[in-house]
């Protein structure tokens, strides 16, 4: 984790060794103060993933990222506004000015939800009944109606709430979360992506690509058919011994030629690659052995029926991860943009949320029940929300000016509603919450300083937040 530049002159001894985790004396001092959590699975000095020293205490230690591709209507969902009913069929009020959609449409007449609402849990959360399942856990979210971003169309979008930017070449926040704090155990990848539906989720690698960031922090996808992994059963002519001979020559060569190239951390990720698709061979088909898992468990996710057994079986694989002590998971749901409700609003959101309701549901309570939910921060959204005028007669369009999201789980204050948009839900209005806001949260909820977690690149020392976002602290339950 770097030093924050401010107060680079003004370290002390002991602030050096806390903040130079690669160094001896920072693990020496991790073992004393904090072990449990700066320990890795298999320290190594030299592993730029070695697991490091947090700024504060957080309860987090890893994140479960449910990313909704094509933007789920918040006002369908967790947002209910009574006004929609009231104004249906009529242009929105002179008030809200000029309002030109994304799709370039303008007057369109309000279009009325037909969903039914209902207070949930012991702080009363309205949960519409497209989510009858994920209600049963509404004492576990912390529903954040007050986000916004600047992405107008999916790429934008969604590029800006996984980098930040909407445009390509700054870090995801799997590689922020994974440069700040590490992982937890070096035979699995720190940082790992799973993509559900036949789909591609647009703009591809650059999601979760490291960026300016050495390539070690990228994150790894994993196959939606046959091996999660591929490529990591070796010939059963080649003996462990003969290959590790073979993987020790082999990074002898790489490093050599890696010697006279030391801008290119390109060739360091692929030996680090190698020696951890060794160790994988011996660790991944373990943890993502869901043979190992209860009828009931998988029953619990939804593995039993086919509308959401693609979910259930890559959220059932995320609580393997983080169990195991992987850092971050992200699980796209609707992969190439399912959720894009241009039109039929009622057939594209009863189908999505069918698929994602059970799975989300029995993922909350699954950790709950083996005691990972405090330690495990659960992130729900998309990348905008939708918009409270109709687009074709009976769909949304896109709104980034005010949307919802929830997180759960990792030390988070549950069971309530935070944030407000106005009375059509078009814009965030109270508590708003930027895309970097977003991100200094969860960071902060793992007991990171959003502030202080600064990479230097090209001279210049670079920030998730890019210098503008705050951490959200009211949401936290310390």
């Amino acid at each position: 984790m770097s030093i924050d530049p401010e107060s680079r002159d003004l370290v002390s001894r002991r602030e050096m060794l806390l903040q130079g985790g690669g160094g001896f004396g920072a693990l020496a001092l991790a073992g004393l103060l904090q072990a449990d959590e700066a320990k890795a699975a298999t320290p190594t000095v030299e592993s730029p993933l070695a697991s490091k020293l947090t700024h504060h205490p957080g309860k987090a230690k890893s994140v479960i990222f449910l990313f909704m591709d094509g933007g789920p209507s918040h006002l369908d969902t967790f947002d209910p506004k009574p006004d929609l009913d009231k104004l249906a069929g009529k242009p929105i009020p002179e008030s809200f000015g000029r309002v030109i959609t994304a799709m370039g449409e303008f007057d369109s007449p309000i279009m009325p939800t037909q969903r039914k609402w209902k207070q949930h849990g012991e702080g009363g959360l309205w949960i519409s009944d497209w989510l009858p399942h994920t209600a049963k856990m509404a004492d576990e979210l912390a529903v954040i109606r007050s986000c916004w971003t600047n992405g107008i169309n999916h790429s934008g979008g969604i590029c800006q709430m996984n980098t930040g930017t909407q445009f390509a070449g700054r870090p995801s926040l799997g590689s922020w979360v994974t440069y700040g704090l590490g992982t937890e155990n070096e035979n699995l990848p720190a940082f790992v992506v799973m993509q559900e539906g036949k789909g591609r989720v647009i703009n591809g690698a650059r999601n979760w690509g490291a960026g300016f960031m050495p390539a070690v922090y990228q994150g790894t996808t994993m196959q939606r058919e046959g091996p999660a992994f591929s490529n990591l059963v070796p010939p059963q002519h080649v003996m462990p011994a003969q290959q590790r001979k073979e993987l020790d020559f082999l990074s002898q060569l790489n490093r050599r030629h890696a010697e006279s190239r030391q801008d290119n951390t390109d060739l360091d990720a692929r030996i680090r690659s190698f020696e951890l698709a060794f160790k994988m061979q011996a660790h991944a088909p373990e943890a993502v052995d869901l043979s190992q898992e209860t009828a009931e468990t998988q029953k619990m996710y939804g593995m039993d029926d086919k509308k959401t057994e693609a979910y259930g079986r890559n959220l059932l694989m995320a609580r393997r991860l983080v169990e195991r002590g992987v850092r971050f998971v992200q699980c796209y749901h609707g992969a190439g943009s399912k959720w894009d409700a241009h039109s039929d609003m009622e057939g594209n959101h009863t189908r999505m949320c069918g698929g994602m309701d059970l799975p989300v549901a029995g993922l909350l309570r699954d950790l709950k029940q083996r005691g990972l939910l405090d330690q495990t921060l659960v992130v729900w959204g998309g990348e905008f929300g939708r918009t409270p005028m109709s687009e074709k007669g009976d769909g949304r369009d896109h709104n980034p000016t005010g949307f919802t999201m929830w997180m759960a789980g990792g030390g988070v204050n549950g069971g309530q509603a935070y944030g407000t948009t106005d009375s059509l839900g078009l814009h965030a209005v109270e508590d708003r919450l930027h895309v970097h806001d977003i991100h200094s949260t969860i960071l902060h909820l793992m007991g990171v300083d959003h502030k202080k977690l600064v990479y230097m690149h090209k001279g210049r020392p670079e920030r998730i937040d890019q210098n503008e976002g705050r951490a959200y602290t009211e949401i936290a339950s310390t």
